[in-house]
């Protein structure tokens, strides 16, 4: 079983631009940040493959950016330019180990807890 854990969240000001770690038991899978905002559904926000290709939602891309440190065992979000709309539970994701990036739910196996991002006007 994979164990990852999320951190860094917290009340930002729109225009921040915090940066969110995820500590990962298995650094040998593709990993993900997915964003669920309130009554919605969890939507991918940007993904990385084991060998560091990644992919980005069109609403984050230009401001966000996804990295991989692979010695530390941490995967990394690191957001700018935040808009309110970005407010949200944030969930790291892993599994699998395809030459690609997906940003789909079903191609993640294992998540953690989420942190919660809100971001005031």
């Amino acid at each position: 079983e994979v164990q990852l854990g999320e951190s860094g969240g917290g009340p930002v000001q729109a225009g921040g631009f915090p940066k969110l770690p995820c500590e990962v038991s298995d650094n040998k899978l593709n990993m993900a940040w997915f964003h669920q905002a309130p009554a919605a559904e969890r939507e991918a926000v940007a993904a990385i493959t084991f060998y560091g290709d990644t992919d980005y939602t069109n609403s984050v891309k230009g401001r966000f950016t996804i990295s991989r440190e692979d010695p530390k065992n941490t995967l990394y979000l690191q957001m700018n330019s935040l808009k309110p709309e970005d407010t949200g539970m944030y969930f790291c994701a892993a599994g699998g180990r395809l030459n690609f990036a997906p940003l789909t739910t079903v191609a993640y196996k294992y998540w953690g807890q989420g942190t919660q991002v809100t971001v005031s006007s």
